[in-house]
């Protein structure tokens, strides 16, 4: 069997998709997008084309090490993405080849379902109790918000208060139950960060998110020492050298790589195995489309330290496609008590409506993350 084609299709709402084609009439389908960067992906999976083309899909390894490794200058979120897209379609190839899910290639799975948890609110969250409300009814037990808006290196303690209010009506309305993760998505420096991870600790959270920027996590030593809470971190990581530091370390407790920005599933299964060495969880990053989630599905199915999974099923990202509209089998995502099951079907178990995607591929997108500004006008982390 041989790849005889690579089809890139770049759909709202921030998307890129890969097709790939082989002379036996298997196709892959695979995700590789870096948000607000999906040209410069697109045009990294085509120069790997060149190489890709006329070779066997079947032979994973040798064709991740000779992406990575071809090179003489390597990794990075652009990079790192193409291959994982090209990686996931390759075992969406290989599992259809062999009539198995990519698990059961994988070792098979160590689980029956998987817990899932949503966003709620948006950028700049306000109000979340409805929004709350409307995951509990569709079956989560778990969700995430963003902790701030800007925030600079040293700022206001009004700021922290706001969060801390949010946080605590949500806790009194919804108990303790519920799961509730805090993404600081990296926009609070170091100094701000100690200060808020000890105002939220009364709140006994499921996790903190990226309390810190990934290329200051020495931070995270002192950061630990203000909370009780699970440290996480991970998404802006792209391979298990990335990852070596943080583990050996030893100040995070879930670790979230994304498997269309590292490396693909066959990384994203190394750097868990790594973790759990460290006895570190796993809860895979995935604010993306339906092929990228399906790719996370197949990791946690045979990954056991892998807790929950992030899905972006009505983020506030979505306001142009969403995951169900690229798909067929829309009850693949489906919540019961706030796990989805493990999927049967060969390959990545998604079957993409290509209709769909060639219809939204005409319109596209051009998506680009907000530039945030702090009050005295420098720039801010988003």
């Amino acid at each position: 069997m041989k790849i005889t084609k690579m089809n890139l299709y770049t759909v709202p709402p921030r998307w890129l998709f890969l097709e790939m084609e082989t002379d036996e009439g298997i196709t892959g389908w695979g995700e590789p997008v870096v948000e607000g960067r999906a040209s410069v992906v697109k045009t990294a999976v085509e120069d790997f084309s060149s190489y890709l083309i006329g070779k066997d899909p079947l032979l994973i390894e040798d064709h991740w090490q000779t992406m990575y490794r071809g090179g003489f200058y390597r990794g990075g979120p652009e990079v790192m993405s193409a291959i994982a897209g090209i990686d996931q379609a390759l075992w969406d190839i290989k599992g259809k080849y062999y009539n198995a899910p990519v698990y059961d290639l994988l070792g098979g799975r160590c689980r029956d379902k998987i817990q899932v948890y949503s966003w709620v609110g948006g950028d700049r969250p306000s109000d979340v109790i409805e929004g709350v409300e409307v995951l509990i009814k569709s079956g989560c037990t778990a969700v995430k918000m963003n902790g701030t808006e800007e925030i600079h290196y040293v700022d206001s303690f009004g700021k922290i208060e706001e969060v801390a209010e949010r946080i605590a009506a949500v806790r009194e309305k919804f108990g303790y139950q519920l799961g509730i993760g805090v993404d600081f998505h990296g926009r609070v420096h170091k100094t701000m960060a100690k200060v808020l991870a000890r105002e939220l600790d009364q709140f006994k959270l499921m996790f903190i998110e990226e309390p810190v920027m990934a290329q200051n996590n020495e931070a995270l030593r002192e950061i630990v020492k203000h909370t009780s809470a699970p440290i996480a971190t991970g998404e802006r990581m792209f391979s298990r050298w990335d990852y070596k530091n943080l583990l050996m370390d030893g100040y995070v407790d879930i670790i979230q790589p994304d498997v269309s920005h590292a490396g693909g599933i066959s990384e994203v299964k190394k750097i868990s195995a790594m973790a759990e060495a460290f006895d570190v969880g796993v809860a895979p990053h995935c604010p993306l489309g339906p092929i990228a989630l399906a790719a996370c599905v197949q990791v946690d199915a045979c990954t056991p330290n892998v807790f929950i999974q992030e899905q972006s099923l009505g983020i506030h990202y979505n306001k142009d496609g969403d995951l169900l509209d690229y798909i067929e089998n829309k009850d693949l995502f489906q919540f019961e008590n706030g796990f989805i099951k493990i999927p049967e079907g060969p390959g990545l178990g998604v079957k993409v409506n290509k209709e769909k995607v060639l219809e939204a591929a005409k319109i596209g997108h051009n998506w680009k993350n907000p530039l945030w500004r702090n009050y005295d006008g420098t720039v801010a982390e988003w």
